[in-house]
This record gives structure tokens, sequence and C-alpha cells, in this order.
């Protein structure tokens, strides 16, 4: 199946906490970095998701923020370093990819922030993934 969203990570569960509705799943990534994915208990049974399940992290292009300074304060759960590629700037919005120790990532932002934040190749930032905004696919 080929899908549209444009950051796609392979790893591994190792963890599952459910709650009534909610699940917290963690995976370990190949760099070793762990991420969280908020999906529902019926997911988590529908996938079988346990630990040692491989899965196939999804994240949204415009579901990625990213910060260039010190990122404290936030229940955002998901922060990858990394350091910008190329930063492509449309009318109203702007396509930024980011070199990750997983492969790369892209985030689409105002490009209204873009600028604000200075964003050009070779910038550090820090991409800030919601654990809700997370899918998890298997095979």
């Amino acid at each position: 199946m080929s899908l549209s969203i444009r950051n796609q990570f392979p790893g591994t569960t190792v963890s599952v906490t459910t709650g009534e509705v909610m699940a917290a799943v963690k995976v370990r990534l190949g760099s070793g970095r762990e991420l969280t994915a908020a999906v529902t208990v019926d997911a988590v049974r529908d996938l079988g998701l346990a630990e040692g399940s491989a899965v196939l992290a999804l994240i949204k292009s415009t579901e990625v923020s990213l910060a260039t300074g010190a990122v404290d304060g936030l229940s955002i759960r998901n922060r990858v370093p990394g350091t910008v590629v190329e930063v492509a700037f449309g009318g109203a919005m702007a396509g930024v990819r980011v070199a990750v120790a997983d492969g790369e990532l892209t985030a689409v932002v105002t490009a209204e922030a873009a600028r604000e934040l200075g964003l050009t190749a070779g910038t550090a930032v820090t991409a800030l993934l919601k654990s809700t905004e997370v899918a998890l696919a298997t095979a």
C-alpha cells in the first residue's frame, strides 16, 4: 500500500499501556530513539500490538512542529533533534526537510514561521510530534 504520509519510520513496540479507551504505545526506532503513539484500545487489539511487534510509525508533515531553541514546559512527548536540509517556500506555507537519526522528517509550517525562525539548511531544530498524531501500521 502506498500512502501520502511522508514521515514513515519502522520500529518495534517496546510497551503498550492501555486505559479505558486509549493506549500509549512506545516504539523503538532503528536509532534507539523512542516515540510514543497514543492510539485507541480498539486499534491495539485490531493491530495485535504487543511488546516486540514490528510497526511503522506514521506522522503527517502538517502535524510536525519545529523549534530552534530550548523546549521546556510542554506536554509533547516526542522531541526529535535534527538539522534542516532544505526549506522550500510557497506563498503561505514552507516545506522543511530535516535530517534526523532515523532518516529524514518533513514538516510543513507557515512561511511566516519559517522566516521568523530563520530556517535554512544547517539550522539545528527539534521536531515536536504529539503522541496523538503518531499513527501506527503493521504489515
